[in-house]
């Protein structure tokens, strides 16, 4: 647990934070050690809160492709809204889901307000998103081909939203310590 200032403003449900990135980027990793380090906090997955739909759950990049969109919108307003439920008893929330464009960051937005939110965009190489899939567990590795076009579509859609992190060269533990130090003054530009 931290408790230096750099972290006050992140503790305490004062802020919420959303972990984002292309697979592979590390959001999973990432949030859960900077929830770990923080004195109050949950980390919410939109993996888990969309496998709360049991019958009908369409995948967001199933069929048919308007139903998957519609799961994808409810998954992000739930999101939201449980995050906004644990910052109003005190725990920062921290999320991790991929946020495809600025449609889906404002989904998560509309359930935060007035919450003051910060974004961080893991941005890692290419190379590095191919090489952390090949090291995880078989049964979590993602095999996606398109994050050229994943990456051109959640820049334009958020413009300089947030703080765009890359983090190639750094270990998980370096990347969670980089981001509760700095995320209150670059991860808010925007929102």
């Amino acid at each position: 647990m931290v408790t230096d200032a750099a972290s006050d403003t992140l503790d305490h449900g004062e802020s919420c934070l959303i972990i984002t990135g292309a697979p592979a980027a590390g959001k999973s990793t990432i949030s859960l050690l900077v929830a770990q380090r923080l004195a109050r906090a949950a980390r919410i997955t939109g993996e888990f809160v969309h496998q709360l739909i049991v019958s009908g759950f369409v995948w967001g990049l199933g069929e048919p492709p308007d139903e998957a969109a519609r799961q994808a919108r409810l998954t992000r307003k739930n999101l939201g809204a449980l995050a906004a439920n644990f910052a109003d008893a005190g725990f920062t929330p921290v999320l991790d889901t991929l946020i495809p464009d600025r449609d889906g960051l404002d989904d998560i937005l509309a359930a935060l307000r007035p919450l003051r939110v910060l974004l961080v965009v893991l941005t890692p190489s290419i190379e590095v998103h191919q090489y952390r899939n090949t090291i995880r567990e078989p049964e979590e590795q993602f095999f996606f081909d398109d994050y050229e076009t994943l990456t051109a579509d959640m820049r334009t859609g958020f413009g300089t939203v947030g703080w765009w992190f890359d983090t190639s060269t750094l270990t998980p533990d370096e990347t969670a310590t980089e981001i509760i130090a700095n995320a209150t003054t670059r991860a808010g530009r925007g929102i």
